[in-house]
């Protein structure tokens, strides 16, 4: 019996990094996981919907939202400066 039995989450950028660390934690814990991916490189350029696409089934429903998404495009955080 897992700490999510029966919940449905929604994981946006769910096809690799932490949000398929995500993904996949909450989905040892018993939840239905929905992953919401373009797939597109870590540039922001194109995307590729078959990573999301794996996961088609309708739940009529979202219990928990974890909003992972996101593209840095400007700069590393290892390059950034400090602000004055």
């Amino acid at each position: 019996m897992g700490l999510l039995d029966g919940k449905v989450a929604l994981i946006t950028g769910a096809g690799g990094g932490l949000g398929e660390a995500y993904a996949k934690l909450f989905a040892s814990e018993g939840a239905a996981v929905v992953v919401n991916d373009l797939g597109g490189p870590r540039d922001g350029s194109g995307s590729d919907k078959s990573m999301a696409q794996k996961v088609v089934d309708d739940y009529s429903r979202a219990d928990i939202l974890v909003n992972n998404a996101g593209i840095l495009l400007d700069e590393t955080f290892a390059k950034a400066k400090e602000a004055n």
